[in-house]
C-alpha cells in the first residue's frame, strides 16, 4: 500500500520516480476499467493515458479530497465521458449512474456515504427509462435542460416534467433511508 499523502508530495516536487509509481500502480486498472464500459482496449489505454499525462501536468495544482485512486478513476471516467460526448456515442447511462457505487467498492471502508450512494443509486434504477436518462444527464453530466431536451428531441418543458417527477420520487423514497 503506498503512502499516498507522501506520493502526492514528491509528485508536486516534480519527482519523475514517483510519476512513475502513479503510473505503475494505477495505470492498468485505469486500463481495465476504461475497457470494462468501452469494450475497446485500445481506446481505454488512450484515455488512461491521457488520465495519467493530465495528472502529470496539472500535478502542482491538484487537491485530492478523496484517495488518490478514486481521484484517478473518477477523472479516467470524465475522460470516458468527454470521448462519448465529441464521438456523440449513445452510453448506457446505467453506467453513469453506478459509478459511484464502483468508487465506493474501491475504497477500503463503507463509509455512511456510500451506503446512501447506493441507495440512491438503487432509487434511480426505479425510475422510468427516460426520466432516468434525463436525472442522468442533468445530475450527473451537469447538463442544461435546453442541452437535455436538443439532444433528446424533447421540449424543455418535457426535461423539467421528468426533472420533477424523478426529484419528487428520490424524496418521497429516500427519506426513509436517508435518516
Amino acid at each position: 500500500m503506498i503512502n499516498e499523502s507522501k506520493l502526492l508530495e514528491r509528485l508536486s516536487k516534480n519527482d519523475a520516480s514517483a510519476y512513475k509509481l502513479l503510473f505503475d500502480t494505477y495505470y492498468i486498472w485505469l486500463c481495465n476499467y476504461v475497457c470494462s464500459l468501452c469494450n475497446d482496449p485500445e481506446l481505454a489505454e488512450d484515455l488512461a493515458q491521457e488520465t495519467m499525462i493530465k495528472f502529470w501536468e496539472k500535478r502542482k495544482k491538484i487537491i485530492v479530497k478523496i484517495s488518490l485512486k478514486n481521484y484517478l478513476f473518477r477523472t479516467c471516467h470524465n475522460e470516458f465521458l468527454q470521448h462519448i460526448r465529441k464521438k456523440k456515442i449513445k452510453v448506457d447511462f446505467l453506467d453513469q449512474v453506478r459509478w459511484d457505487a464502483l468508487t465506493a467498492v474501491y475504497e477500503e471502508e463503507k463509509t455512511p456515504e456510500s451506503n446512501r450512494i447506493e441507495i440512491l443509486n438503487k432509487l434511480i434504477d426505479q425510475l422510468p427509462p427516460r426520466c432516468k436518462e434525463v436525472f442522468i444527464l442533468n445530475k450527473l453530466e451537469r447538463r442544461k435542460y435546453k442541452e437535455i431536451a436538443n439532444d433528446l428531441g424533447i421540449s424543455i418543458k418535457t426535461v423539467e416534467n421528468h426533472m420533477s417527477k424523478a426529484l419528487s420520487f428520490l424524496r418521497e423514497h429516500a427519506t426513509s433511508f436517508m435518516l
